[in-house]
Parts: C-alpha cells; structure tokens; sequence
C-alpha cells in the first residue's frame, strides 16, 4: 500500500475503459478541428503524414534522450552518435511542415545529447539560446560530479516570432535594495516578507521541482517533467488561443499546462497507459488549474513564499 502522503496518480480499470474510447488515432488526413486538444495514441512517426500542414504555434519536443530506458512496454536503446543523429533528424524534419512560419521551438536533451542534436536544430531553425535547468535530483557519483541539469533548445522558425518576457518574470528577494532619489524604491516593493522584486528569466532555472510521490502532478512516467517549467515556455512564446503540439508527450504534461492557460494543444504519445494518465490529468486540470510555484500571474523561485 502507499503511503497516506503519496498523491501519485493511478488509473482504475474502470477508467482506462471510459477513457479508452476519447483516444484518437489516424488514418487519414486530419483537419485542426478534429486534433484541437485532442490526445493521439500512436506513434508519431506514423502520423506525421496525417497531420495538418502549418497549425501550430508552439512546438514543445521531449523525445528519448540517447540512454537506454524503459517508457511502459516501450524501450529506447542507447546508440552511438551518428545513428542518434539520423534518428533525431528524422523525427525533426516530420515536425517542420506542421509549424506555421512564426512558430517556436523548444527541444528538450540531456548535457551530452544537447551536443548531438545542436547541429542538427541549426540546420532546420534559428536557435536563440539553450536553457539549462537544475532538476535539484539525480544519483550521485563516486568518480564523477553528480549529474542533476538538464537542457532546453530555444529555436524559431524564423525572426518573426512571438515572446512575452513580462509573463514569465520571477519573483525574487532583494538582499541590496536601489531607491530612488526620493527614498522610495527602485524596481522593487516592501513587504512583511521582506523586499521583492520581479526579474527577467536568465537561461539558467533553478527554481523547479522535479514530479515526485508526495505531489499531484505525479505520474508513473519515467522522465516527467515539472508542470511549472512547461507553463514558463508556453508562457513565454504563446497567446492565450494558441495552439501547442508535442509529438512525444508521454503523460500529458503538456497539454494539462496548456489547458490551464487556455492554450490549445494536440498531444501525441503511442504509449496506451501514458495516453489515459494524461486524459485524467486533462480531466483534473479543468476542476482545478493551479500549477505548482506559479501563483496569481507569478513564478516565485523554489522553497519560497509569494508575495503579493
């Protein structure tokens, strides 16, 4: 039995049989209606020839880092570089005809994929910067430094494109407060808590948790990622209406995120189990659309209060 704290999310039979006839699968050319905020259950590479021409806004891709892992029945097998590029440039150039001419992209790796796949997103986009985020776990090594950072590609399809860095500023404390020069504060406010200011997002996170037992966000998927780093990029590079793809989306963090900012979305995942964790997850998001650190139009770093 688990513990009376762990809010890890489960699926009953019963549930997989009511979710089971919501999962979407194509055989023919879709139109944008029929994908909007839809969860596809196969896998993308049969489906990309399926998929619209030009729909969408945002493009988030999270695929197989180059390890060998378990994703439910599925396993992605480690391989040497060069056939990791063949596969990562192949999974790419499906994505480009479904990505409208302002679009944004951003590409999820580890430190030493992010060197495979860097030449490969400079052929097909403009990239702008490469994020990295502290995951605050990991094991830890004995003869080597512990590995506890991932990578996030920020890319476009061209120079139009859209960012609203207002969205995504942190809250964050002032330990050298400026005033102005009639004593009032500079780019910052009092509280009881202290001083605050809200700063412009750098390319380094460290105020994210990674999903765990005792959180409901939790599911059993591997490599899940923190809604609040998925509400940051959606954030930053959509509008509320837009419309948000992920091809790889396990269990659906995605488009639970894009749902609670009133962003569209397709999801594509050919994992059966992750695909019905992520219609649940959907289902939770709409009764209660909190994201975890992000509070009242705020990011506020991790471990601490937000201040109003």
């Amino acid at each position: 039995m688990p513990a009376p704290q762990n809010r890890t999310l489960t699926l009953s039979d019963d549930e997989r049989r009511r979710y089971a006839p919501s999962l979407a699968h194509l055989r023919a050319l879709a139109t944008v209606e029929s994908l909007t905020d839809a969860v596809v259950c196969q896998d993308f590479f049969d489906t990309a020839a399926f998929l619209p021409h030009a729909f969408v806004d945002l493009l988030i891709l999270d695929p197989p880092y180059n390890l060998t892992k378990e994703y439910g029945k599925a396993k992605f097998a480690a391989r040497n570089a060069e056939a990791y590029t063949q596969w990562f440039t192949a999974l790419v150039e499906k994505t480009l005809p479904t990505l409208k001419k302002t679009a944004t992209v951003y590409v999820c790796s580890d430190w030493k994929t992010s060197t495979v796949i860097y030449p490969v997103l400079e052929r097909s986009f403009k990239v702008r910067n490469r994020i990295t985020w502290e995951r605050e776990k990991g094991r830890g090594a004995k003869t080597n430094w512990k590995n506890n950072t991932e990578d996030i590609w920020f890319c476009t399809m061209s120079d139009d494109y859209f960012f609203d860095v207002e969205a995504v500023k942190i809250l964050k404390r002032v330990l050298a407060p400026y005033h102005k020069p009639d004593g009032s504060p500079k780019d910052w406010k009092k509280s009881k808590d202290g001083n605050f200011r809200r700063t412009c997002p750098s390319n380094l996170w460290t105020d994210l948790t990674v999903p765990f037992w005792s959180m409901r966000e939790n599911t059993p998927h591997p490599t899940q990622k923190p809604e609040k780093l998925l509400a940051k990029l959606i954030l930053a590079s959509t509008r509320e209406g837009d419309f948000v793809f992920d091809p790889m989306a396990g269990s659906g963090t995605t488009g639970v995120v894009a749902r609670k900012l009133h962003r569209h979305f397709t999801l594509v995942e050919r994992e059966t189990e992750y695909c019905m964790f992520a219609l649940k997850r959907l289902e939770h998001a709409v009764a209660n659309p909190s994201i975890q650190g992000y509070e009242n139009g705020i990011f506020r770093e991790r471990n601490s209060v937000i201040i109003d």
